[in-house]
């Protein structure tokens, strides 16, 4: 049993010499998505996080492998889309980004992964409700 121990402390802290980049960008307001101070709040409270330049890293997310699951889905949730270069997307990407907000606000988002730790960002059904209204997208 002590050498299970040992041995996975071993591994333990090799894993941490495996470190990922977290990094956050510079941000131009000017590029930064419009909305009412209603909606942005729920989008700074429940979405920034991996869909800004402006990802706020805990200090779990510094300790393998938690860093490298949440600097994952960072770097994911900002391609798919980032709030804070929304003027660089063209009126074609907005519209398809504008869709996959109002899809995936009922269904997925935010993960339920990141709920576990951020029980703030858990959006109400009224608050889902006005974001997709928001989106102006009609089914």
């Amino acid at each position: 049993m002590k050498r299970t121990l040992l041995i996975f402390l071993l591994v333990f802290i090799a894993m941490q010499a495996i470190q990922t980049e977290q990094k956050n960008f510079a941000v131009d307001k000017s590029l930064e998505i419009q909305a009412p101070d209603e909606i942005m709040t729920m989008f700074k409270t429940s979405c920034y996080d991996c869909h800004s330049n402006e990802a706020n890293w805990p200090w779990y997310s510094k300790i393998a492998p938690f860093s490298w699951i949440i600097t994952e889905h960072v770097d994911d949730g900002r391609k798919w889309l980032n709030f804070s270069e929304w003027e660089n997307y063209t009126e074609e990407e907005k519209k398809k980004k504008l869709k996959g907000i109002y899809r995936t606000v009922y269904a997925v988002m935010p993960l339920n992964s990141y709920l576990w730790l951020h029980e703030e960002a858990d959006l109400t059904k009224e608050q889902r409700k006005q974001i997709r209204d928001w989106t102006g997208v009609r089914r």
